[in-house]
């Protein structure tokens, strides 16, 4: 096989090929627009158009129709007038007044005497019995024993205090009162302890102890 020189040969089969693939190229082309352009329409056909939806609350209903109200008429009772009444004829009767009867005067009974029943005298009351007699001597079994107050001897206080004092039937000092103060209340007091506690010989009459009164006086003499 015989090539033609100088490459002239090589050079017409490479510009056939490029024809060959540029034409491919272009016709990859057109398909790819067509089928991009295809495409789109579809996707856009197919997007789902946005609606807006408001929803409006339906009216309240109307008020209820007001009923009209019944009014009784209350219908006025007719007037009835009372036949008049027959007139009777009056009867005067002529009236006689009786003159007053003299009233009888009648004498009170003679009054029947009562008789009295004589009124029993009353019982004489029994004497009231003699209180405690008051004797001037007196005697002890143990006699009273004074305790000079301490205070009255800082103070020289001295003095004679008089008592009267109960002696009862077996001899003890039932009370003591003063009858002549010393002019001290503590030699007073110290004297009436000093009686209460002595002892007394019990007053005998005729075979009986008795109560009795007696006076004591006590002496409080500073030495």
């Amino acid at each position: 096989m015989t090539f033609p020189a100088g490459g002239e040969f090589g050079a017409g089969v490479g510009g056939a090929k490029l024809t060959k693939i540029a034409a491919v190229v272009a016709l990859h082309a057109v398909l790819g627009y067509a089928f991009i352009n295809g495409t789109m329409h579809r996707l856009v056909d197919r997007i789902p158009e946005v609606v807006n939806v408001t929803f409006v609350a339906p009216p309240p209903p109307p008020p209820p129709a007001s009923q009209p109200k019944t009014v009784e008429i209350a219908q006025k009772a007719p007037s009835i007038t009372p036949p008049p009444l027959p007139m009777l004829p009056v009867v005067i009767e002529n009236t006689i007044t009786l003159p007053p009867s003299q009233a009888r005067v009648t004498e009170p009974a003679p009054a029947t005497p009562v008789a009295v029943a004589p009124v029993a005298a009353a019982p004489a009351a029994p004497a009231a019995a003699a209180g405690p007699r008051v004797i001037s001597s007196v005697e002890y079994i143990r006699a009273p024993q004074p305790v000079y107050p301490s205070v009255s001897r800082r103070m020289g206080e001295q003095g004679v205090v008089t008592l009267r004092v109960l002696v009862n039937e077996k001899g003890y000092a039932e009370q003591a009162s003063v009858q002549k103060s010393s002019g001290s209340n503590n030699l007073d007091e110290a004297g009436r302890a000093a009686v209460m506690r002595a002892l007394f010989k019990p007053y005998v009459e005729d075979g009986k102890a008795q109560s009795v009164y007696v006076v004591v006086p006590i002496n409080f003499q500073m030495s």
